[in-house]
């Protein structure tokens, strides 16, 4: 799809990492994508992009297999020089901070990288934001989003950001569908990175345990006795969207898996 001067484009499919691998735009340009690709809007392109499960009625799919997700869940409207994002589905959207956006509300999106994720019984369904952040000339330091208010993440040692990192990789890629890795592909994926360290699906199941029974006092849905069975992957993926939705991780960590400097010491 293309606007009027190219004002409205499709995203290229290599296109990386939200957070810090956008090509250049005008203060205030949205980036948007879902399970299916992506796309940007210029500021002043008039232009509302809808977004949900079924593809031919949306510019954004999400959750295209699942049907608790509305067939247009939501659109994202320039208003007031700001984005706001419409809930019109029957699931509520949630954003970082565990903030819920409910069936008719609606809520203005930072200036910022954004994850948005539909709350589903089963799974929740990522929709990736980014705009693009207005800088004056007084504002040229390199300060991180100084006047975007974010919440503070969960506090994670070096081991626990690396095993954590490593174990929702698809989550951070991100995969249209993403599910955490196994235990013996991660215990694989670290001693790639790490050889020598003893990395095994036992230690690495151990740190992700006990950094989960260590939030699971301050967020819901990490206890084996909150999920109704069959457990599956319910738990790590609750905590790693926890996670996502914090800002404790985010795809700047797959850093970690591209292996350590040299000249530093291996994780405790």
């Amino acid at each position: 799809m293309r606007g009027p001067q190219t004002k409205v484009d499709i995203l290229p499919k290599e296109l990386g990492n939200f957070a810090d691998e956008l090509p250049p735009a005008q203060p205030g340009t949205l980036f948007v994508r879902g399970a299916g690709g992506g796309m940007r809007v210029a500021p002043d392109a008039g232009f509302d992009v809808v977004f949900g499960r079924c593809e031919p009625d949306v510019h954004i799919c999400v959750g295209p297999n699942d049907p608790h997700v509305s067939r247009r869940h939501g659109y994202i409207t320039r208003e007031d020089s700001a984005w706001t994002l419409y809930n019109l589905g029957r699931l509520p959207i949630r954003l970082p901070g565990s903030r819920l956006v409910l069936t008719g509300h609606r809520t203005r999106l930072p200036e910022a990288h954004t994850p948005l994720f539909i709350v589903a019984p089963e799974q929740d369904h990522l929709l990736e934001v980014r705009i693009v952040r207005g800088r004056s000339e007084a504002d040229q330091d390199n300060r991180h989003d100084a006047d975007t208010c974010n919440p503070p993440g969960w506090e994670l040692s070096e081991a626990e950001r690396l095993v954590l990192v490593c174990l929702a990789q698809r989550y951070l890629r991100p995969e249209p569908w993403p599910q955490p890795l196994t235990w013996a592909q991660v215990a694989d994926e670290l001693h790639r990175i790490h050889p020598g360290q003893g990395w095994t699906g036992k230690r690495a199941a151990h740190i992700v345990n006990q950094t989960r029974k260590r939030l699971s006092t301050k967020v819901a849905g990490l206890r084996e006795e909150e999920i109704p069975p069959p457990l599956g992957n319910a738990l790590n993926h609750n905590l790693i969207t926890e996670l996502l939705a914090k800002s404790t991780i985010g795809p700047a960590d797959l850093a970690l898996l591209d292996g350590p400097d040299p000249t530093d010491a291996p994780p405790a």
